[in-house]
């Protein structure tokens, strides 16, 4: 390895683990030469070195999908390239269900892979004990095999990307300790290392379980922590062959692969051990943590229930070493939004190795081209906030986070660590009506509402949860009179100054240019035409907006917003989030009941649909904005924070005689469905244009000022779109679809629902999802097909539609 250090480089990565060396790799492929990586001691010495190697390609995400398979794709072909052996095998995996509960999460399982083309199949407990002759099977109801899945030999592919890398010309120098960042005016200028400074324009943090405090040197939040993963290693055990597959018994929290004639076993158990928050020895490298039979109990006793053998087996050794983790089960990946130019990759859950390939590329993509070539959002390190970097909260949720690689996949699971973050002011008000409370962006939201004797906690299923009646009973009671719901996590921004027209326009789809007191509904774009996101845009002022998105997306919209305000323009953002509770009033009875609070004209030509005002609520001021996310008349109000609990107060008891009713986040849900409103996040990505999601009434490619992503527009208006937003109504009363489903047309799979609900007016389950093919996927092609939606195997028919299910013409909307 090369052992000077250069005075500049044009990137510097950070970390010699899988992960930097695969980005490092990947940036030399796209032609940057001038490419230096550090390692503080040596190589994949850090969690690289004692990974257990297995490859599994699925992923709940498509685009997560595709990483791991470009990953075994390029593992295939590294030895060939490099001349250095990476272990790569493809044996498949063989995933055994015991309960019927888990044989229906790998049925959905099955059925997801083949919407994302991967190769699944459901076999018998016979097939199951043929690919794998030492298992016991007689409590197991049966299991999914893959055969492309593999493993692979974590150090030595480590060592053929760093091959690869310096033969495109990147430099890697071992015993160097990055102790700082430079930064000048919120950019990289460089990193300060043991052996003298570097300057660069580019940094990426590859540092493993150091990437937190790296992130530290320059403000950068790298929300993970390390936690104690054990395995063990056995002697040669009878019957055990190099081909055997690698063998997942998730409901024992364990996996199995075959190593040198014997077995690596190991797991996630359901509480993990938290290792040191900060102060990682220094000469910690290629080093273990002391082994702790009594943590690894649970894995064990498992393991011989599965795999009898092991009762006899002599084991070599259990190896104990720390692996980060991040607090919500997926990596992060992306430039950071605090330092331009600073990028990470780290936090990579016990699946860095089958990731890293992929991963590694698409870093280098966002390096070079300023973005990366699909929708990454699951792994976007802009996912997160500020707090999310608080040592204790995360000590606190690492227990849980590692044991759900191997829980059941319930629909809708909350974690239960780490709660009650960010609360509205009306949490402890909400909670004494019996809500029941999910979590986003650390916002604990009412989901639902549970009656007077009903305990207000979830019970998972499959089938129909049994929180279903008063999510219909909130949902009827806002189609038929007025509902009240707590949108207070809305994420809120302003942008004010002079030159705040021309910046949104460039940013935003649709015409901003309004009159102050207008609401616009637009998209924001990348050069793609792809969603970067959607939001309202209220016009406040000739100088002054509004802006309220989603909440998981306050820290992306922020830093997407901030990066496009040009530096000599007078625009300045601030994020007014805790600012502002928001109650949203909705129903047909919503106005008659507003109308008893304040003294404004609520009537259609006063405050007609896409207007905002501020009026007086009770004793309060409050912003009201004329616009509805459940398709009925209705007002968000944005209510000053220390005004909510007065305001709210008013509204329920204004409202008693109306059939006022609180509602919960599933309610919306529904709501939002049968009227087929998009959702950010699902319906909309940056891999999905405004033409396919069938909103180009929010598009105005001809306004003086062209938004971004107007000439990829232009040229798929021109050539025609390959897929488009369909809704679906699956009338059979045994089909209840969580997401995720394969949508058939004429028995070929075309894709698969985006998001479902029970769609209580409609009386049937609903959902929405893209209709692929080939370019042009007309009107005619989408209602000429036969629908059915596959559900854990079975296939239910289903009627597709272009236009909302409920009220079409908008005139509940209206009023």
């Amino acid at each position: 390895m090369s052992q000077g250090l250069p005075a500049a480089a044009r990137v510097v990565v950070i970390g010699g683990g899988i992960v930097g060396c695969s980005t490092a790799y990947h940036l030399t492929k796209l032609g940057w030469r001038d490419v230096v990586l550090l390692e503080r001691r040596a190589l994949s010495c850090g969690s690289t070195w004692h990974a257990a190697g297995l490859v599994g390609q699925l992923r709940a995400y498509l685009n997560m999908t595709q990483l791991i398979r470009y990953s075994t794709d390029l593992y295939a072909s590294l030895e060939q390239e490099t001349g250095q052996a990476t272990g790569w095998k493809a044996c498949g995996s063989l995933t055994v269900a015991r309960t019927d509960a888990r044989m229906t999460q790998l049925k959905r399982t099955a059925s997801m892979a083949r919407a994302f083309n991967v190769k699944a199949e459901i076999i018998g407990i016979g097939e199951a004990a043929r690919k794998w002759p030492l298992m016991r099977t007689d409590d197991l109801v049966g299991a999914v095999w893959l055969p492309a899945d593999g493993k692979v030999n974590p150090a030595d592919l480590t060592a053929a990307l760093a091959r690869g890398a310096r033969a495109g010309g990147a430099r890697i120098s071992e015993n160097v300790e990055v102790t700082g960042i430079q930064v000048r005016r919120g950019a990289v200028t460089g990193v300060e290392t043991t052996r003298g400074p570097i300057a660069c324009e580019t940094v990426v943090n590859c540092a493993g379980m150091w990437a937190r405090d790296v992130g530290r040197f320059c403000g950068v939040t790298v929300p993970l922590h390390a936690v104690e993963h054990m395995y063990i290693v056995t002697k040669p055990i009878d019957g055990i062959t190099p081909d055997l597959p690698v063998m997942r018994d998730p409901d024992g929290h364990i996996y199995f692969k075959e190593e040198v004639g014997g077995l690596v076993m190991g797991g996630f158990e359901p509480a993990s051990k938290p290792w040191l928050s900060r102060g990682i020895p220094e000469d910690f490298a290629f080093s273990l943590l002391k082994e702790d039979w009594d943590q690894f109990e649970i894995l064990l006793t498992n393991a011989i229930t599965r795999v009898p053998a092991l009762e006899t087996a002599e084991v070599r050794q259990l190896l104990n070493g720390p692996e980060s983790f991040t607090p919500d089960n997926q990596f992060i990946l992306g430039e950071a939004p605090e330092v331009r130019g600073f990028f990470v990759g780290a936090g990579f859950n016990s699946a860095g190795i089958a990731s890293a390939g992929g991963a590694g590329r698409a870093l280098a993509e966002w390096i070079v081209e300023g973005r990366p070539s699909v929708d990454l959002w699951p792994v976007d390190i802009r996912r997160f906030a500020r707090f999310h970097g608080n040592e204790r909260w995360l000590r606190d949720r690492i227990v849980e986070s590692p044991g759900l690689h191997y829980a059941m996949a319930w629909p809708l699971r909350e974690f239960t660590t780490g709660r009650g973050q960010r609360r509205s002011p009306l949490h402890d008000r909400l909670a004494a009506k019996g809500a029941a409370f999910g979590s986003k962006m650390g916002w604990e939201r009412a989901a639902w509402f549970a009656p007077r004797g009903v305990r207000p906690e979830a019970v998972y299923s499959f089938g129909r949860p049994n929180w279903l009646p008063y999510s219909a009973a909130e949902h009827h009671a806002t189609r038929e009179a007025v509902a009240v719901f707590d949108q207070t996590s809305f994420s809120k921004l302003l942008l004010q100054g002079r030159d705040a027209e021309a910046v949104l326009q460039r940013l935003c789809a649709n015409d901003v240019g309004v009159a102050p007191g207008r609401v616009v509904y637009t998209g924001m774009l990348n050069e793609r035409g792809g969603f970067e996101s959607d939001l309202t845009v209220t016009r406040l002022a000739e100088d002054a907006y509004f802006l309220v998105t989603g909440t998981a997306q306050t820290t992306r919209d922020f830093d997407w917003i901030r990066r496009h305000i040009p530096d000599d323009a007078r625009a300045h953002l601030t994020d007014v989030t805790s600012a502002y509770a928001v109650l949203g009033l909705m129903g047909p009875h919503s106005r008659d009941l507003l109308v008893r609070l304040t003294d404004a004209d609520l009537g259609n030509a006063a405050f007609p649909f896409g207007t905002a005002q501020e009026i007086g609520v009770g004793y309060a001021v409050v912003r009201a904005l004329r616009i509805t996310y459940v398709g009925e008349l209705g007002w968000e109000l944005y209510v000053p924070v220390e005004c909510a609990a007065g305001v709210y107060d008013a509204i329920v008891e204004a409202g008693a005689d109306l059939g006022l009713r609180n509602a919960g986040y599933y309610a919306l849900e529904s709501l939002r469905l049968e009227k087929g409103y998009r959702a950010w996040g699902r319906e909309l990505t940056p891999d999905d244009t405004p033409l396919e999601a069938g909103l180009e009434f929010a598009l105005r490619l001809d306004k003086a000022v062209p938004c971004i992503g107007r000439e990829a527009l232009l040229r798929q208006k021109e050539a025609g779109v390959s897929k488009r937003l369909a809704l679906f109504a699956i009338e059979d009363e045994a089909a209840f679809p969580f997401g995720d489903e394969p949508i058939f047309r004429n028995g070929t799979c075309v894709g698969w629902l985006t998001s479902t609900a029970f769609g209580h007016t409609l009386g049937c389950a609903v959902g929405m999802g893209y209709v692929r093919g080939r370019a042009p996927v007309e009107t005619a092609f989408i209602e000429s097909g036969a629908y059915e939606i596959e559900i854990a195997g079975t296939r239910f028919p289903a009627k597709a539609h272009l236009r909302a299910l409920y009220d079409p013409a908008n005139k509940r909307v209206r009023g």
